[in-house]
């Protein structure tokens, strides 16, 4: 039997501690495998834009008889989109994609694109400030529950809290 033991996010969304990844699951197989997971009693997918299956796991939410306030979907913007528009349009068309009307958590996938990754000292900083802020916009919109970040350092995540700092003085 699957226990959903369950975190609480710093902003009070609770998630479950075990989830089904996705990751290199064709989209026309992926449905069969959400259901699957979801009847064993898995309440948490794990998605991503760069996985290009997100029409599969929404399908396979959406066609899985659990209802949705039960099953915690996240997503990750790919770590391409490094503007503030591609960013929120990339939220958009990953609801547009899954057929869901919000998404649990939204991450940003990597502060650098994946063709950067330990091939450059390009941090993004001002670009993962831009992306943050649509997620946090998207947030504010009620397209997501929760947000947050993969794959990133230290550093990464104290430039991201200076933006916190700001927008509260």
């Amino acid at each position: 039997m699957i226990t959903n033991e369950m975190l609480t996010l710093n902003n009070g969304v609770k998630i479950p501690k075990m989830a089904l990844g996705v990751w290199m699951i064709p989209d026309e197989e992926v449905s069969d495998a959400v259901k699957a997971a979801l009847n064993l009693g898995i309440r948490h997918i794990d998605t991503a834009q760069a996985y290009e299956n997100e029409r599969g796991v929404g399908q396979g939410v959406r066609e899985s008889g659990i209802p949705r306030e039960e099953i915690f979907v996240t997503s990750k913007v790919a770590a391409e989109n490094k503007t503030y528009e591609s960013a929120l349009a990339s939220i958009d068309e990953t609801l547009k994609k899954t057929g869901l009307d919000y998404l649990d958590m939204m991450i940003i996938h990597s502060p650098q694109p994946w063709v950067d990754v330990n091939q450059s000292d390009n941090r993004y900083f001002e670009e993962n400030v831009e992306v943050w802020r649509a997620m946090e916009d998207a947030l504010k919109a009620g397209k997501l529950r929760a947000i947050g970040v993969s794959n990133f350092q230290k550093e990464d995540i104290d430039n991201i809290g200076k933006l916190q700092v700001q927008l509260e003085h």
